[in-house]
């Protein structure tokens, strides 16, 4: 099933939809917290036997901790509920006094280690005030006197739509209902383990408004093509990576070294000459050039040789970059991705990029400062609406726009757009689109789709983030064991980029886990708090 990614109003709409179909709104609640007691349970099983504090708002995200907190009964856990606010529908009254049957009447005492926050749910706007924000601030004190926190739907006090979180719960995990909302890929470090639950939304999950598919690893392995038995350097592609301006060798490196690990055939990186040397004794199975300085060089290197072609890692910047990459653009015609410097030299002139794209498969890949120099606005403008900003620029430039970020949002002309939410912290570091560009490239010249190229790519640049980073964290975790259980780690610091590349062969080796229904899709908890840090 696939998971779409909505604002506030697009889940309330699908549940409406569902509910006007037949679907028992109250039975929609029911599954909600029943699914997420299971997840409750999964996660911190082990931590119960102190019991489970439920804090249960006047909404239907109250009506869903009620819910939660009868299932956790059931099964023998002793379960207190701070009520906050009286139940204001029909369904959580309801859920409020079968819960009431079988529950300890008394309130939490704020010794129990596992805490249910159910104040606030995606309906929910502004800033938290009165007995909300009072119950925000309690789950807050209990966790950091060490009690686990499972949020429903969204951690209260996150906007859904915007991801604002200025006066909100930190949550461990987070239990959201038929659909992944914005704000929690905006806030994740309020959101911790995330798992998207059914809830019987059915085909109205889709809801028909366009809202982007989340990519997953199933998705991606759909559509990533098998390297055949009889491959050559050859069927396999190659690419030219063009950037490595003078002190900037590096970042060809970076993405000559990704291109590498991603499957591609051969890789020629073409650099000033004065970059060569850094190359050809950091990469050695990829090909290396000076800069051609005339349109025989440019069809040589290039035109009569590769079937795409990445530009911009470390290509500087001024009069000079853009010329170079206008005169390369205008001889060859096949796949680019366009990176870094190479968007840069556009900054305000998006019709001179067009013309130049125009009539082939293209990628461009700014992260949020790029794509304002380019669209001429602001970056904040550019985060305030980064799930649709991207649609008018694809349109525009006739190409498939990857806005890089937490997370990344892909838009293809036509009004295609997908979502991509993997990687972590390791990847705000220099050189990290590098990567992604070599990678993109790679799947750019292999593929027939650019933006299922581009959006595989994404993933696959953040899944190996998360394995460095999951590596690090099992070795500190292991060394702590030796030493002290007060003795933290982290999963961020120490990490470097080499560690993301040497873990692109295990990406694109995994198995698909399949699903555990009724979970749609998880996200890891991401940065040091994943390894033990609040």
């Amino acid at each position: 099933m696939t998971v779409r990614i909505v604002s506030a109003a697009q889940a309330g709409a699908r549940d409406r939809a569902a509910i006007d179909a037949g679907v028992p709104s109250r039975a929609l609640m029911q599954r909600a917290g029943a699914a997420a007691a299971a997840e409750i349970v999964r996660h911190f099983g082990d931590r119960m036997r102190r019991g489970v504090a439920v804090f249960a708002g006047p909404g239907n995200n109250g009506g869903d901790a009620w819910v939660v907190a009868a299932s956790l009964a059931a099964i023998g856990v002793r379960v207190r509920v701070a009520q906050v606010g009286e139940p204001k529908t029909d369904d959580a009254r309801a859920e409020q006094a079968t819960a009431r049957a079988v529950l300890d009447p008394a309130e939490p005492t704020g010794t129990e280690d596992v805490v249910v926050d159910g104040v606030l749910g995606t309906g929910a706007s502004g800033a938290p005030r009165g007995a909300a924000l009072a119950a925000i601030r309690r789950i807050m004190a209990l966790r950091t006197d060490g009690a686990a926190i499972a949020s429903l739907d969204t951690p209260s006090g996150v906007d859904a739509t915007t991801g604002d979180a200025s006066l909100a719960v930190t949550a461990d995990l987070t239990i959201t209902f038929g659909t992944m909302k914005r704000g929690l890929l905006v806030a994740r470090a309020h959101c911790g383990h995330i798992a998207v639950v059914d809830i019987g939304l059915g085909p109205h999950a889709g809801g028909g408004d366009g809202a982007p598919e989340l990519v997953d690893h199933a998705w991606v392995r759909e559509r990533i093509p098998a390297i055949a038995a009889d491959a050559h350097k050859g069927t396999r592609r190659r690419i030219a990576i063009m950037g490595g301006a003078p002190g900037m060798a590096g970042a060809a490196i970076l993405a000559a070294r990704a291109a590498l690990r991603s499957g591609v055939g051969m890789a020629r990186v073409i650099v000033d000459a004065a970059s060569l040397g850094a190359v050809q004794s950091s990469v050695h199975a990829a090909l290396a050039r000076a800069w051609p300085e005339d349109d025989d060089a440019i069809r040589d290197s290039i035109c009569d040789w590769a079937h795409a072609l990445v530009v911009g890692p470390g290509l500087g910047r001024g009069s000079a970059a853009r010329t170079r990459i206008e005169r390369v653009l205008s001889l060859w015609r096949g796949p680019v991705v366009v990176d870094a410097d190479a968007l840069t030299a556009f900054a305000g002139d998006v019709d001179a990029l067009a013309a130049l794209l125009d009539g082939r498969k293209a990628l461009i890949t700014p992260h949020v400062v790029e794509f304002a120099r380019l669209a001429e606005t602001s970056a904040d403008v550019v985060l305030a609406d980064r799930f649709e900003v991207g649609r008018v620029l694809a349109e525009r430039l006739g190409c498939v726009v990857l806005l890089k970020g937490t997370p990344t949002v892909l838009h293809a002309p036509g009004g295609a757009s997908v979502v991509v939410a993997s990687g972590t912290p390791v990847l705000a570091t220099g050189g990290s689109g590098d990567l992604l560009a070599g990678i993109a490239g790679t799947l750019v010249a292999q593929m027939d789709d650019p933006l299922d190229a581009a959006a595989c790519a994404a993933w696959v640049h953040g899944r190996a983030s998360e394995l460095a980073s999951a590596d690090r964290d099992g070795a500190a975790r292991r060394y702590r064991s030796r030493r002290s259980a007060t003795d933290t780690g982290s999963a961020i610091r120490g990490i470097t980029l080499d560690d993301v590349v040497n873990a692109l062969a295990r990406v694109w080796s995994m198995p698909v886990e399949p699903r555990r229904p009724p979970v749609l899709a998880e996200l890891p908890a991401v940065g040091d708090r994943a390894s033990g840090r609040s």
